[in-house]
């Protein structure tokens, strides 16, 4: 499904209905009812309403949220705004979540990467550090454009082709980028699904988180228990972890909650939380929560109100 808000806002904004496309322009019924449907149009025929309204047709495809996080995320990402909301996540997420996972890259060369393009790498620095870190960036600007989508194994598997396509691992037959795991793996010393469990787990794991908005509202307490089941699963052969936290910032935009940023620093107590879920789930809860209050924080500094967003 397609979100036309720009086409909805200027046919209003004009004072023109959608028959009045089909007889001024010749629009079929099969594309009125698409319109109706929210379903996707072809480039010509965006162009052809767009000529008609005047306008630029890229602007007839703009969603707009009262999500103020997700929004000012569009709205800086598309305009290229430098310092502020987006860039700070592109850059402080990216560098966190990568060093949790070993990356030797230092913020500042993280900052370097995503500012300039070029990297003053000291000795020691790994061209899949630098790669993972340029995907990272890529990961993220997919999440913002696909937040308000259902998750789906699609969106999960496409995170990981994203992060990991052109690497080392990628030159491996077996290691199935963008694909669940070919070979049995085990994290800080605990067993996790093996590889023929994987598919059934996750679409069971999907099919009970999904199902929740149909009962309820979908809380941070939701979401932390999925990227808690996801990382027991443990569904790609690396890159979990990555993959989960940026799953877990994608239905936050989804459902307006102010998203949680794990800092390096914290790792300890994050795995903590991670590795004792099943025994005690306040742990990786204190974790992220103290993850979102650094989100907020940086809310606060540059100015962008919560609003309507849920804490």
């Amino acid at each position: 499904m397609f979100n036309y808000d720009g086409l909805n806002r200027k046919l209003k904004e004009k004072g023109v209905t959608k028959t009045d496309l089909r007889a001024r322009i010749g629009l079929s019924s099969r594309t009125i009812a698409k319109i109706g449907k929210g379903e996707k149009l072809s480039g010509r025929t965006l162009q052809r309403i767009a000529d008609y309204l005047r306008c630029d047709s890229a602007e007839l495809m703009r969603e707009v949220s009262d999500n103020i996080i997700l929004q000012t995320l569009r709205d800086e990402k598309e305009a290229k705004i430098s310092g502020g909301l987006y860039h700070e996540l592109q850059v402080r997420m990216t560098y966190n979540s990568n060093h949790i996972e070993g990356s030797r890259l230092t913020e500042d060369q993280t900052r370097l990467i995503f500012e300039t393009n070029t990297i003053d790498a000291g000795e020691g620095v790994l061209v899949d550090d630098i790669m993972e870190t340029i995907h990272h960036f890529r990961a993220i600007n997919y999440v913002i454009d696909h937040s308000e989508e259902k998750l789906t194994e699609e969106i999960i598997r496409q995170l990981h082709y994203i992060l990991k396509y052109d690497t080392r691992d990628a030159a491996l037959n077996w290691f199935a980028v963008g694909d669940y795991k070919k070979r049995p793996n085990m994290v800080g010393g605990h067993e996790t699904a093996r590889p023929e469990e994987v598919h059934k787990r996750i679409s069971d794991l999907l099919h009970r988180y999904n199902g929740i908005e149909q009962v309820r509202r979908v809380t941070m307490d939701d979401i932390i228990a999925f990227h808690a089941e996801f990382e027991y699963i443990h569904p790609f052969q690396d890159g979990n972890g990555r993959v989960g936290r940026l799953v877990a910032l994608k239905e936050c935009l989804r459902y307006n909650i102010v998203p949680f940023l794990i800092e390096n620093s914290k790792k300890a107590f994050y795995y903590r939380g991670l590795a004792n879920w099943k025994q005690e789930k306040g742990w990786l809860t204190d974790t992220c929560l103290d993850g979102q209050d650094t989100f907020k924080a940086l809310l606060e500094t540059l100015g962008i109100p919560c609003g309507k967003t849920e804490q």
